[in-house]
């Protein structure tokens, strides 16, 4: 929340461009607590500025949140080093939320800002301005700070990177369905049917943060996710509560005891079947996750 306190100069312009600058600080850090914080510094930023000098507050304001975003993913990928398992993006619920919602839905999605962790800041801006926004090359360029001809650069390696690691996506009707159908066996705790539905090379990723017990490795491989998967299911016991939700632009599914929600468990697809699966399990990422009343 940007505290304007008595400074209301300029928060017509800034509240306008609020839910593109969130997009871009959330999807570059993949932490929704995180780009709160670069909004509340771009905020301060834009009160220093002269703004009677800028022409297009929206385009002005995109790059400081961009630059400020940049910063700060430098300084989480230091304290990553030291993160207990597997890291995983703090997820939002998208399907009432407008900010996230009305961009490009892919550029949101748990796997990919997975994924873009592994690309440099630069490149993972690139494209992100590129592919959810859909800026021009030139002015991604200004924003970076570099040539246009490197902006185009630096979002085609990008590009490149994700369609090699993520080729054969389903629609996402036949996603819908596999996660409904994961689910259902996950609740029961019926193997066969899980092996069923998971593609050979499944990866299980469950991201505790050393606060609560999940995996501190992957787990890799149709009969190791099935039978892991089971033994997580019993170890939270009853009663808990599933649900269905949005939740980074797609369809994923909560774990809950009363109004303490224990996952948000999201899945990518493939035509082999389930291939990737998410478990957040770190409580500070849970907070804007909340079961239906």
């Amino acid at each position: 929340m940007i505290d304007t306190g008595t400074a209301t100069g300029g928060l017509a312009e800034f509240q306008s461009a609020r839910p593109r600058l969130f997009g871009i600080a959330y999807r570059i850090l993949g932490s929704a607590t995180d780009a709160e914080d670069v909004l509340q510094e771009t905020w301060i930023h834009w009160q220093g500025a002269d703004r009677t000098a800028v022409r297009n507050p929206t385009a002005f304001l995109s790059t400081i949140t961009t630059r400020l975003a940049l910063n700060a993913a430098t300084s989480a990928r230091a304290r990553r080093v030291s993160y207990v398992g597997p890291w995983l993006p703090e997820p939002v619920l998208t399907g009432h939320d407008p900010a996230l919602g009305a961009e490009r839905a892919e550029a949101v999605e748990l796997g990919l800002l997975m994924l873009l962790q592994r690309l440099t800041p630069n490149e993972r801006a690139a494209f992100l301005l590129r592919e959810a926004f859909d800026y021009p090359h030139g002015e991604i360029a200004d924003i970076l700070g570099t040539s246009e001809a490197n902006a185009r650069q630096l979002a085609r390696r990008a590009r490149a990177h994700v369609d090699r690691e993520r080729a054969g996506q389903v629609p996402a009707a036949e996603h819908d369905r596999l996660l409904r159908a994961f689910l259902a066996a996950a609740r029961t705790g019926d193997l066969d049917r899980l092996k069923a539905l998971l593609s050979e090379d499944v990866v299980f990723y469950s991201d505790g943060g050393g606060v609560v017990s999940a995996a501190r490795r992957p787990v890799t491989g149709r009969d190791q996710v099935a039978r892991f998967l089971a033994g997580v299911m019993r170890k939270l016991g009853k009663p808990v509560s599933s649900d269905l939700v949005n939740a980074n632009g797609r369809e994923a599914f909560t774990l809950a005891r009363g109004d303490s929600v224990l996952v948000l468990g999201a899945i990518d697809a493939a035509p082999s079947g389930v291939r990737r699966v998410y478990f957040v399990r770190n409580p500070a990422k849970l907070g804007a996750v909340r079961p239906p009343s």
